[in-house]
């Protein structure tokens, strides 16, 4: 421990102010003279050691006051390392426009709040620290370093706005994961990452804002990584990212929201797997680049435009209560919404059931139809060519059973094709002398009914060999008519 006849004077100040909270000022009034991205080259006068700093926080100076003690400094080049790693530390750290040559080191220890804003320093690593207020790092310029707080307890806000943290090439620039944030995690006001920002597992209780972020990822890999983790809320609408954004089996309580946003990764922009939040806006700024993956993700409203959907979107399992349609875009179709879904890979039948679910949700029974019907379309592509060729039947005579007045139509022109003809014809008596007397429409309907009942068709036949085959294909085609009527149905009623 150092004397106070070892300390220089600007570090003296530091000693006497320590025990009543008051600022040391060092900066000199001059933007450019106080740029801390400088501050290697502040003088003696403007520099103190960390073993000073840590020497205070350590209870160094424990002169009783009035006053709550707190070390607060400004414009101060801190030579060495701050280094309270384990230690308890029970008076405020606040740090503002300094330069600090090495890494702050608080892992495993216990402190009050800590403020460095605008402050360069080469990565704090705050491992299984408890901080018992803000963790204050605006506009901070984390060089060469990452901030570290796995595993953490933050019982304020963790403010990062503004800040730029430039990591070691091909590495983390902020690491929060298992770590508990009782206030906001604040990525804001051009907060900039130029490596991951990894959130695995974390619970930031009030939520983390991100608005107007830009997170990069110079090796190509994911700019979030945040599998598990548990929000409030997630705010990231107008972010600015490069790499995947992955948030597997998180869950958001409130709004998670992308609006505005910039998702630029060519291979996955956005994976939402397992998901869970209140509400889900995906209204990007620009159309995503790489695949959207929704799968087994489960939102109460879903906002989206017609920027939101890429070329490659992935819905198996994905659930919604409702989708928020109150811009009434010419997109938002049925047909539009049956785009949507086809741009998913292969054959899944479950966000066809989804859509048509939220569709007679709603009350309009007739776009769940035709959903469905799409869907059974879709679904024929994948079966072999006799199971497709009777889809096809199924299709044309009564829509898969939805829409059964085609049968109707199918009906309808086969009794006029049937009458014209017969019509024109005379036919011979079965038994001359008895039975009813030719009737054309009664005839053709008799063939046309599997189950004959009209006394027609026993009563008479054809000598010519046109009119024979016509009655041979009405009765076929009744048959045909009536097991596509009947199958189409009871597929319907099976799954009402």
């Amino acid at each position: 421990m150092l004397t106070y006849d070892e300390l220089t004077p600007t570090e003296r100040e530091l000693w006497d102010a320590f025990p009543e909270g008051r600022w040391v000022d060092l900066r000199t009034g001059i933007s450019a003279e106080d740029d801390p991205t400088g501050g290697d080259g502040w003088g003696t006068d403007r520099s103190v050691r960390a073993t000073v700093v840590t020497g205070l926080l350590l209870r160094g100076n424990d002169r009783s006051t009035h006053a709550v003690a707190a070390l607060r400094l400004a414009g101060a080049r801190i030579t060495g390392r701050i280094d309270l790693e384990g230690a308890e530390v029970l008076s405020p750290l606040c740090l503002d426009g300094c330069w600090l040559e090495e890494q702050v080191r608080l892992s495993g220890a216990s402190t009050r709040m800590i403020r460095m804003t605008g402050t360069r320093v080469p990565g704090i690593d705050a491992r299984s620290a408890r901080i018992d207020g803000q963790f204050d790092l605006r506009r901070a310029l984390v060089e060469n370093g990452r901030v570290t707080v796995v595993n953490a307890r933050i019982t304020g806000e963790f403010d990062l706005c503004g800040a730029s943290l430039r990591p070691p090439e091909n590495s983390e620039a902020l690491n929060v994961s298992d770590a508990i944030v009782e206030g906001a995690l604040l990525c804001r006001d051009g907060f900039v990452a130029r490596g991951q920002t990894v959130l695995l597992g974390a619970e930031l209780r009030t939520g983390i804002l991100m608005e107007g972020a830009r997170l990069e990822s110079p090796d190509g890999s994911a700019s979030v990584l945040a599998d598990r983790a548990t929000f409030g809320c997630l705010l990231a609408t107008g972010i600015v990212a490069d790499g995947t954004v992955r948030l597997r089996g998180v869950q958001v309580g409130d709004l998670m929201t992308f609006e505005g946003a910039t998702l630029a990764d060519p291979d996955v922009a956005l994976d939402c797997t397992r998901l869970q939040a209140g509400d889900l806006d995906i209204r990007f700024g620009v159309l995503p680049s790489g695949a959207l993956d929704l799968r087994d993700a489960r939102v109460g409203v879903l906002h989206d435009t017609e920027f939101s959907w890429p070329q490659e979107i992935r819905l198996d399992g994905f659930t919604y209560n409702a989708i928020d349609t109150t811009d009434g875009a010419v997109w938002d179709t049925v047909a539009g919404r049956i785009t949507w879904i086809r741009r998913s890979r292969g054959y899944a039948p479950q966000p066809y059931e989804q859509l048509a679910g939220w569709y007679r949700q709603v009350g309009h029974d007739a776009d769940a139809r035709r959903v469905l019907l799409a869907k059974q379309r879709h679904r024929r592509r994948t079966l072999h060519p006799a199971a497709r060729a009777w889809g096809y039947l199924l299709d044309a005579t009564v829509g898969y059973g939805y829409r059964p007045w085609l049968a109707g139509l199918w009906l309808t022109a086969l009794i006029a094709l049937g009458s014209a003809v017969f019509s024109t014809h005379s036919p011979a008596a079965t038994k001359p002398g008895e039975g009813q007397p030719f009737n054309p429409v009664a005839y053709t309907l008799d063939l046309l009914i599997p189950i004959g009942g009209l006394g027609q068709r026993e009563a008479w036949h054809w000598t010519t060999p046109g009119t024979q085959w016509l009655a041979y294909v009405l009765i076929a085609a009744g048959w045909m008519l009536t097991t596509a009527v009947v199958a189409g149905v009871t597929r319907t009623l099976n799954k009402n």
